[in-house]
């Protein structure tokens, strides 16, 4: 059996063209051959820190009123009637709190 290099996961004695780079404010990677190391990315230009927006807050208020509808069927017990409640409670809690901190927030969208 051949013993695995730590770095490459490829046999010992295998040459690679990869190099390890350190860049900055980044941690270290393993850069191929013919690649520049990365700059800067931004994780918005992923959409990671994206907001929902006004569409997000009315279609969260859309589905407090539908959680609220869920009141009206045909289960017996209470129980259910609590769960819906905590789960519309916990929205609306959300929702005035996005409220609150949009309203303070120094750049509000």
């Amino acid at each position: 059996m051949t013993p695995v290099s730590e770095h490459s996961g490829r046999g010992q004695g295998h040459q690679t063209s990869a190099r390890v780079v350190e860049q900055s404010e980044r941690e270290e990677g393993i850069l191929r051959a013919g690649e520049a190391p990365i700059t800067h990315e931004s994780p918005e230009d992923w959409g990671w820190h994206g907001q929902a927006g006004k569409a997000g807050r009315i279609g969260g208020w859309f589905m407090v009123l539908v959680l609220l509808a869920f009141l009206f069927g045909n289960h017996d017990g209470q129980v259910e009637n609590l769960w819906i409640l905590g789960f519309a409670a916990y929205l609306v809690g959300l929702l005035i709190w996005d409220a609150r901190r949009r309203k303070n927030a120094w750049r509000s969208r």
